[in-house]
């Protein structure tokens, strides 16, 4: 670990570590429900020193961690596929197309390396209980990451989560609070929970050490990448955590001087739970309206790292696309079928913008092209089935197999 501050992204204020834990206390004056985070903290580290410790050939990521290693858990977050996916290149005409598949750590989703950092600070703060709101992701990683450290995960949950999450969720020990409302109230009732009862709140942004978890998958894709930066990552994208952590892992390497340019970053967004994109696209900020989409996770109504998303994706020199239900559907198809990868929805939601984009002019075909996997498949059986129907039984014979031939 090296020294470092938190600074804030709003008003640029910095803090001494246990001088502050959620948000800058001043700008956190400006905010109230119904809007996104004000005032999100970002850890900026010593650099210089950095620089004078990493060796590439031996790198030591803690450098970059804003917790100690002492206070990790024996538990094995991160260390995902990082691979080329030739066949689904060809399709989409990307002749270095890859996919950093991080459905494969411990629950099924990147979020996990959140969750793994938000409860490593809880271990040296001796709190034990940690609180969240979320569709499923968030919420059954933190449920996995308490379990093995020994602490008690309490989940607020729209009512409308998939049940293969509350299962796990369940399985792994939390307290599930299931909410008629949508994500937006879950995370304003965690706020009101932790205000009142205590315990540590690991909600998205609103606990700076999430975007630090999440910027582990960059760093992880660095290193994989023999050090080289990918000239374009697309970034499933709801409350803007994950875009945010991603850019700045580079943004890090960047300042240490592992690197020299910063990817592209494109924020992929559900059609109908777009703020985000409206506010890349327009520059002024609007709540998505109603958002209802297959893609659960990425659903938000009020997205709570807005600011720094749109910051990320305007420094990185990047772009923001939507993408339908539909073309959703059949991006999980394509991965599947032509790269071996089985992805939930909201990861898929990436395909699909690829595949939207693929007589742009914002994309190069020689370019290298990355695609974040945010979370397995088996997250949402039920979705992938609306997009694949279920073939039909037959008379144990070989007639009957052949039967199907004549089937339409």
């Amino acid at each position: 670990m090296t020294k470092f501050l938190y600074q804030c992204s709003t008003c640029g204020k910095s803090y001494r570590r246990d001088e502050v834990r959620y948000l800058c206390p001043a700008c956190a004056k400006q905010y109230r429900p119904g809007i996104p985070l004000v005032g999100v903290l970002s850890a900026r580290f010593d650099y210089g020193a950095i620089r004078k410790k990493f060796k590439k050939a031996n790198p030591d990521w803690a450098l970059f961690s804003a917790v100690e290693k002492k206070y990790y858990l024996a538990y094995p977050v991160g260390g995902t596929p990082f691979h080329p996916v030739a066949a689904l290149g060809r399709e989409l005409r990307c002749e270095n197309l890859w996919v950093k598949n991080d459905g494969l750590n411990p629950s099924g989703s990147l979020k996990d390396r959140a969750s793994f950092l938000v409860v490593a600070e809880a271990v040296r703060l001796g709190e034990k209980c940690v609180v969240t709101a979320s569709t499923g992701n968030a919420a059954s990683a933190l449920a996995a990451v308490c379990a093995a450290a020994g602490r008690q995960a309490i989940i607020l949950v729209p009512e409308t989560a998939p049940k293969a999450k509350l299962a796990q969720m369940l399985l792994y020990g939390a307290r599930v609070i299931p909410i008629k409302g949508t994500y937006d109230d879950a995370f304003r009732l965690s706020l009101e929970y932790t205000a009142r009862r205590g315990g540590l709140n690991r909600n998205t942004a609103y606990h700076p050490l999430t975007i630090e978890g999440k910027k582990s998958v960059g760093l992880e894709i660095l290193q994989q990448n023999k050090f080289k930066t990918p000239d374009v990552i697309l970034v499933p994208t709801g409350d803007g955590v994950i875009l945010s952590g991603v850019f700045k892992a580079f943004q890090d390497a960047k300042a240490a001087g592992l690197i020299n340019k910063l990817p592209r970053l494109v924020c992929v967004q559900a059609e109908t739970s777009a703020a985000i994109h409206h506010y890349i696209t327009s520059g002024i900020y609007r709540n998505a309206d109603r958002p209802h989409t297959i893609a659960d996770s990425i659903s938000v109504s009020i997205p709570s790292n807005a600011h720094m998303a749109r910051a990320a994706v305007r420094e990185s020199g990047g772009f923001s696309v939507t993408v339908t239900d539909e073309e959703i559907l059949d991006g999980q198809r394509l991965l599947a079928a032509k790269a071996g990868v089985f992805a939930e929805p909201a990861a898929s939601a990436t395909v699909a913008a690829l595949k939207k984009l693929r007589n742009s002019r914002l994309l190069e075909r020689r370019e290298q092209i990355v695609l974040l996997i945010t979370g397995h498949g088996l997250k949402d059986v039920d979705a992938a089935l609306k997009g694949v129907p279920l073939p039909v039984s037959v008379e144990p014979t070989m007639e009957g197999i052949d039967s199907l031939a004549a089937r339409p």
